[in-house]
């Protein structure tokens, strides 16, 4: 298939801009073909009055058909073939193997959303019905469930160039909840995503949804997204990247005359917890299992354990020196673009400045060809990480830093004293854990994911998982951006009192012709009210 560059607005290919820009090859570094054009406010525009004008023909379809479009998403990208795989490589340095699982795994989430979609439980529907006669004033009919917000613009992420990009999770969630989404590709995969974004409108096309469902608008420069979040049709924001970009668009949204809401997965040190037995029993394993997880993908995953609390002792050092020698050996990686590539180098030595921070494996911090880093293992103490708000933040690559504590005091000092985390980790024997339930407790505020002796590397798909985490992890902790209740970003609660029968939502009537769950008089039930 032959990519085109071109903005996909509805059904319609086009630009209005005349600026262009490339994607890069992380391994060689160098600039790939076709050139693809800059985005523009009057794209922008152009897709988001699509979105708004197709709004409630999608919101109306009836659960089959939007089912049945969401799972097409999945069959169309899997018609893509080795095609998608190469450019997603060409454009990442990604292994095929990893692109070829996370190709799997996006398929598996749209699935898992139009499943949903057909069950139709999601819309949360409660019914109170009217008591007439009660004292000393009547009830009245009380009938509630959930609507889609309207049109969510999307932001598709570096890392993940398939599930948490154009077809990803957030795409997903917000198609199942009855959006329109206009997606703003991210500029490291450009072709990437023009692939991806022609199959959700092959979809759209082949199942009868209106084309405004769906636009894809690219770019690298900032305008586009400031368009985006700026627009006065657009209901909601999904983001994963980093916290000065989330940041930035949750600030712009919250300026704007109708406030929207911004769900900004920003990134975490994941910080990982080793008791004094598990150390003692098993620390050589939980090393070797620390540096696969951290030099994984070149630690390019936004559950990247970059934070390691132990107690000083024999033990700790025997856990040092087996680290070292699983991350001697390790070679440089690519990362996915050379901004990544700089930024994690000068944050290394940043890093290699401050009293007190060494690292235990040799440093390469040299220039190595393309987009290539070497990973890197650093040591500190409990009460440096606490002086330093450095060592406290992401450092986005194949990196961890190794905290000393003094005692069990001072590893609960250090829990409470951290900010938000996807993800909290940590690694006991059976008694101990129990010994340490104020550590799991204080981690319970902290995360939104916590581990007992694993490792966060990898995220699954799934009714039960949570992404999400308290800021700065997200700006929003009560939300997950991965698993089905990632479709309540993009909800909100409607009331109908006194409606007759015939203007309900056909969720909220007497008859409960889909056999959904409902919350009838307080007792969740499938019968008929």
């Amino acid at each position: 298939m032959k990519l085109s560059g071109l903005q996909l607005i509805g059904s319609q290919d086009d630009h209005a801009g005349e600026q262009t820009f490339r994607a890069t090859d992380p391994q060689n570094d160098i600039p790939l073909e076709p050139a693809f054009f800059e985005g523009t406010g009057t794209d922008v525009d152009r897709a988001v009055r699509l979105a708004e004008g197709d709004f409630d023909r999608l919101r109306a379809m009836g659960p089959q058909q939007r089912g049945g479009f969401i799972e097409d998403i999945a069959n169309q990208i899997m018609a893509l073939g080795d095609v998608l795989v190469r450019r997603a490589c060409a454009e990442t340095a990604l292994p095929v193997g990893r692109i070829e699982a996370e190709r799997g795994r996006t398929c598996n989430q749209l699935l898992l959303f139009a499943r949903m979609v057909r069950e139709g439980s999601w819309v949360d529907a409660r019914i109170d019905r009217a008591q007439p006669g009660r004292s000393p004033a009547p009830k009245p009919d009380l009938r509630m469930m959930q609507v889609p917000l309207g049109p969510v613009a999307v932001f598709g992420a570096g890392n993940f160039p398939l599930a948490f990009s154009v077809a990803g999770g957030d795409t997903a969630s917000a198609l199942a909840a009855g959006c329109p989404v206009v997606v703003k590709g991210h500029p490291g995969h450009p072709g990437t995503s023009e692939l991806v974004g022609r199959a959700i409108r092959r979809a759209a096309s082949r199942c009868g949804v209106p084309a405004g469902v769906f636009s894809l608008v690219q770019g690298r420069g900032y305008e586009v997204g400031e368009a985006l979040v700026r627009h006065p049709l657009v209901k909601a924001v999904a983001f994963t990247g980093s916290l000065k970009g989330g940041r930035a668009l949750f600030d712009l949204a919250a300026s704007r005359p109708e406030p929207i809401p911004v769900f900004a997965e920003m990134g975490s040190t994941n910080p990982v917890f080793i008791l004094p037995g598990a150390l003692r029993e098993r620390g050589a394993q939980i090393a070797r299992d620390l540096v696969e997880s951290v030099t994984l993908g070149v630690g390019q995953f936004c559950t990247n354990p970059g934070l390691v609390f132990a107690m000083q002792g024999p033990g700790l050092d025997g856990f040092v020196q087996e680290a070292a020698a699983c991350m001697a050996p390790k070679g440089p990686g690519p990362m996915l673009g050379p901004a990544l590539k700089d930024n994690y180098q000068q944050r290394l030595a940043a890093l290699l400045r401050i009293p007190g921070v060494e690292p235990v494996v040799p440093v390469h911090l040299q220039s190595h060809p393309g987009c290539r880093v070497s990973p890197l293992l650093l040591k500190t103490e409990a009460h440096r990480l606490l002086a330093e708000p450095l060592l406290g933040e992401e450092l986005f690559g194949p990196a961890s830093i190794i905290v000393a504590c003094a005692d069990r005091d001072e590893l609960l000092g250090a829990a409470r004293a951290l900010v938000g985390q996807l993800t909290a980790t940590v690694h006991g024997t059976d008694g101990e854990l129990a010994d340490y339930r104020e550590l799991l407790f204080l981690l319970e505020r902290k995360a939104g994911r916590i581990l007992l002796n694993g490792f966060p590397t990898g995220v699954e798909v799934c009714d039960s998982m949570a992404h999400g985490g308290p800021y700065p992890a997200t700006t929003d902790g009560r939300s997950t951006s991965v698993g089905s209740a990632a479709i309540r970003r993009f909800l909100r609660p409607v009331c109908y009192q006194n409606f007759a029968q015939p203007l309900l939502p056909e969720e909220l009537r007497d008859r409960n012709s889909r056999g959904i769950w409902r919350l009838l008089d307080g007792v969740r039930t499938r019968e008929d009210a």
